[in-house]
């Protein structure tokens, strides 16, 4: 089968990571911003995780003209009321890093027993094509807020984000199992069925 051309509109290096690892066995030739412009922004001004993907996927699908993948994804923490949500990646102000983002969590949950420090990640990704038309999917994966960092793979609040089941961090699970589990990798499998329909 001849490989289409796929554009994956983020420039964050640990998402294309995952991105590819996911699409590995698909039909692409595939692009990250990096490639083509890593100046393209999109301001991320959605109420909803959803809504921030399609934005993203249909304005880089609308200007590169390629088939685009987006995805918008946050930490949702219920002893904070779902903070920090849609602001995940700027928790702790609009340059923030992931160091200081997990700081803020770590110091807003000081004093919150275990019982009370649930949490889930959250991934919506939108597929669009230069047309216009644009589909979404959906992934979430349950976890809690540790104590302290642990582990040295993954990247923004992976090192915190605690799997029961595995008794491990995002952070210190191997990307295989990651791959398998994780928000994106549910919200990924139903989007490849969008992409498989689409080729």
């Amino acid at each position: 089968m001849e490989k289409r051309a796929i554009l994956l509109a983020t420039g964050n290096p640990g998402k294309v990571k995952e991105f590819k690892d996911l699409l590995s066995d698909m039909p692409f030739h595939i692009y990250c911003l990096k490639d083509l412009d890593e100046n393209f922004q999109v301001i991320e001004d959605g109420m909803t995780f959803s809504e921030n993907a399609v934005k993203k996927a249909v304005q880089a699908a609308k200007q590169f003209q390629m088939l685009s993948v987006a995805d918008d994804s946050g930490l949702e923490v219920d002893a904070l009321g779902g903070e920090p949500g849609v602001y995940s990646a700027r928790y702790a102000g609009p340059e923030a890093d992931d160091e200081a983002n997990n700081d803020k969590l770590l110091a807003n949950l000081a004093g919150v027993p275990d019982a009370q420090r649930t949490a889930r990640f959250r991934c919506s990704i939108a597929v669009a094509d230069p047309q216009g038309n644009v589909q979404t999917a959906d992934g979430v994966c349950e976890g809690r807020i540790g104590y302290e960092r642990r582990g040295q793979n993954g990247f923004g609040y992976d090192p915190l984000f605690y799997v029961p089941e595995f008794d491990q961090t995002f952070a210190e699970l191997c990307l295989d199992i990651k791959n398998t589990i994780s928000h994106r990798a549910r919200a990924f499998q139903q989007a490849k069925e969008i992409l498989r329909k689409w080729i």
